[in-house]
């Protein structure tokens, strides 16, 4: 069974419980680290280490927007985190950018479109060879060149 990791910080604990049951409905295995911490980007960073270091092939992150989630995961080399919040951004994350964590915001998504952006987001696949491998790998590149 394909795993997913996922945390989040306090403010979006029950958000993070909406998701997982998606998660399992899906047939996917959540792997939860936790919403303890109300500085949200240690869960963030913990949870891109190891999407970046292959432990999960994806992650799911929550915060009250997303956005500091998402910034914090962008900062671990190998994550390639996207703010989902409509549907067609949350399917051209995976499908044009080949993101592997999704954040979501606690206060500005409910449990519907977080369940429905879930499905969408953990449906969709990266097409190697497509008309966006060549933007997806200079992303790769520049990550390589920074880091010498």
């Amino acid at each position: 069974m394909k795993q997913v990791a996922i945390g989040c910080d306090p403010n979006a604990e029950s958000l993070k419980q909406v998701v997982m049951a998606k998660v399992r409905e899906l047939g996917w295995e959540p792997v939860d680290f936790g919403s303890d911490d109300p500085i949200y980007p240690n869960v963030a960073i913990d949870v891109a280490k190891a999407v970046a270091a292959g432990e999960y092939p994806r992650g799911i992150l929550l915060c009250g927007t997303g956005i500091g989630v998402s910034i914090a995961a962008n900062k671990v080399p190998g994550a390639y985190a996207a703010l989902c919040s409509d549907a067609y951004s949350t399917e051209r994350s995976r499908k044009s950018n080949n993101a592997n964590i999704m954040c979501l915001g606690a206060q500005v998504c409910g449990p519907k479109l977080a369940e429905t952006l879930t499905e969408i987001w953990l449906n969709s696949e990266f097409t190697p060879g497509g008309r966006s491998d060549a933007k997806v790998n200079r992303i790769c590149e520049f990550e390589q060149e920074l880091s010498g």
